[in-house]
């Protein structure tokens, strides 16, 4: 164990590849006993989400022991100790997670589908892609005020920022920033988001057959209507890997769509409708 905390701290992404790596192959195999090959993603997902818990719970349990100052970025945080006293060595052995699930690499990741885009695929789609994004926004929007207000949440501002988490686990935060709202709130935007993502990935494979889930111009439409940017190429990697560039450059306008609207048109339109 010393030996793959010393290369894991000291080479993080390698580290970082290798837990990734076996937590997907432990989702396929999952996937595989109950019969369901294509839902593979969406088992590795579901792993990673209760391992990241687990992660976090341990960081908590080491800054109470002393050993590390600070848990505030959960399993990145935590630390293989080695010894006691002042001759305790740290090694930081999912260090490297932080940059691989950080936000540089999720860029790069969705710039990279990019290319794998046909662009007579594109135009195919046409209206229906552009038509797809605005629903998609709007109805994501609707539903998480809807569920805001059952919860007793009565605030236009935290409203749209519920809204936006449902939209994708990126408007919510961006939302809740330029209102101010309390960071609970935002956590709860970012959850309902989460939960979006994962719910898609496990749901598409079910019924890709029966809604015709397997061409560019459906796939762009799925993108369009999800909006999530994991959530659309985990679900499409799960049905077809060859529809997951599409998918994902419209998932992609999506967000962005998201981030212009809902902190503007959409949270106005909140205010005259509650107030």
């Amino acid at each position: 164990m010393t030996i793959f905390a010393k290369m894991a701290a000291g080479y993080g992404l390698v580290g970082s590849f290798i837990i990734v790596a076996v937590t997907t192959f432990i989702g396929y195999k999952l996937a595989e006993i109950i019969g369901q090959k294509r839902m593979g993603s969406a088992f590795a997902i579901l792993l990673a989400l209760i391992i990241a818990y687990i992660g976090g719970s341990i960081a908590n349990k080491q800054v109470d022991a002393g050993i590390i100052a600070s848990a505030s970025k959960g399993i990145t945080d935590v630390v293989y100790a080695v010894g006691e006293g002042e001759a305790m060595k740290k090694y930081a052995i999912f260090g490297g997670i932080g940059i691989l699930g950080g936000g540089m690499m999720r860029d790069f990741a969705i710039i990279s589908t990019a290319w794998g885009v046909d662009p007579k695929n594109l135009v195919k789609a046409g209206l229906a892609g552009v038509l797809s994004l605005l629903i998609g926004t709007v109805l994501s929007f609707v539903i998480g005020v809807v569920v805001g207000l059952a919860f007793g949440y009565t605030d236009p501002a935290e409203l749209a920022t519920i809204g936006g988490g449902v939209e994708t686990f990126v408007v919510g935060p961006v939302t809740g920033a330029a209102f101010g709202v309390k960071s609970e709130v935002v956590a709860l935007s970012i959850a309902a988001g989460v939960v979006k993502s994962v719910g898609a990935m496990i749901i598409a494979p079910l019924i890709a057959d029966k809604v015709k889930l397997n061409t560019p111009s459906a796939a762009m439409i799925f993108g369009g209507l999800i909006g999530s940017t994991s959530g659309t190429a985990g679900a499409l990697a799960a049905v077809d890997e060859k529809l997951v560039p599409y998918g994902a450059m419209v998932a992609t306008f999506y967000t962005g769509i998201g981030c212009l609207l809902t902190p503007t048109v959409f949270a106005a339109a909140l205010r005259i409708f509650i107030h």
